[in-house]
């Protein structure tokens, strides 16, 4: 077995052959602060266009702690991000962006942080170099909605300079858009996430990867995570209370058909009308009534799934560990 390292640093690489010499020589620089802890350079290759792979391989072949990894095709900084924790090797994994608008300098003070006890520390780019309506401004309202709908108050969620213990990354998966939610998805488990001020720098080569069309995918993913970590956790309660919803919509409806009725009766007193209206009564309160049935017993079955997984009994026991790590 290779020696267990210190330190893993894991660069998300799009499209960056300019930065990425720069960026190495200042991580160094970082490390080297730190006494040079026994560390590793990933840096992942999101299928770049440009040379960036090239300038990747000539780092690694100056310098051992590099290590790189290539995708055949372009799967995005979620999957980048992830393909990096499953190589890191080290008990604090570090993640950047690799456009140096993050600064390396920070990591020293990010696993400072870590050691006092956090299992994740996150990166808040209180002053940010970036457009204030196509950047600040969206990443402002997302980070405030992410913290309404989840309870995990983060200002900076969307900042990859973060720090994380290992066996944290390495019990999770991510995927679409999901690397900003990583502190959200850490928190079921009882985690201890705090967040540091770090440097925010202007982009100095190429232009940014991000645009505003990107906020409806991130709006989708919180959903989708808000929805798994509820179902996850209660989901007899989650279905029965998509149930209730449903069993109080079909009563108002009876209640309102029957109302409808009565006063249809007395000014028309038309028998085919009323038998028409009251098999359209019965038929919706039966579809109702089904949907009722369907998800409670929905509600049962997920109960039961997670019972047989030990889902229930695995976030206990990560909890317990979190408050004895």
């Amino acid at each position: 077995m290779p020696p267990r390292l210190e330190i893993s640093v894991v660069v998300p690489v799009f499209n960056e052959e300019e930065s990425l010499a720069v960026l190495h020589g200042e991580i160094a620089a970082a490390l080297e602060s730190m006494g040079n802890p026994p560390a590793e350079m990933i840096f992942v290759d999101d299928c770049s266009t440009d040379a960036s792979l090239v300038a990747m391989l000539e780092l690694r072949r100056r310098d051992p702690r590099v290590k790189v990894v290539k995708f055949r095709k372009n799967f995005g900084q979620t999957a980048a991000l992830a393909a990096g924790f499953e190589e890191a090797r080290g008990e604090v994994v570090v993640t950047l962006d690799g456009d140096l608008q993050n600064d390396p300098a920070d990591i020293p003070t990010l696993v400072e942080k870590l050691h006092e006890g956090h299992d994740i520390v996150a990166g808040w780019r209180k002053k940010r170099h970036d457009k204030l309506i196509l950047r600040r401004f969206p990443s402002i309202l997302a980070n405030r909605l992410i913290a309404f709908v989840t309870g995990v108050h983060i200002h900076d969620t969307g900042c990859t300079l973060k720090a994380f213990r290992r066996e944290l990354v390495k019990s999770m998966a991510i995927y679409a858009e999901q690397h900003r939610f990583l502190p959200v998805l850490s928190a079921g488990s009882g985690a201890r996430i705090t967040e540091l001020v770090v440097n925010h720098r202007p982009r100095r080569f190429g232009k940014s990867k991000y645009g505003i069309g990107r906020a409806l995918r991130v709006f989708l993913d919180l959903l989708s995570i808000k929805l798994v970590t509820q179902f996850s956790q209660r989901p007899l309660q989650y279905f029965g209370l998509m149930a209730l919803v449903v069993l109080g919509v079909g009563m108002i409806f009876g209640f309102t058909g029957l109302l409808d009725l009565g006063g249809a009766e007395t000014e028309r007193g038309d028998s085919a009308f009323t038998d028409e209206w009251n098999f359209m009564i019965f038929s919706i309160e039966v579809v109702l009534f089904m949907l009722f049935a369907y998800f409670v017993l929905l509600g049962l079955l997920g109960e039961l799934a997670v019972k047989a997984s030990g889902m229930h009994r695995r976030s206990t026991l990560d909890r317990i560990l979190s408050e004895l790590h």
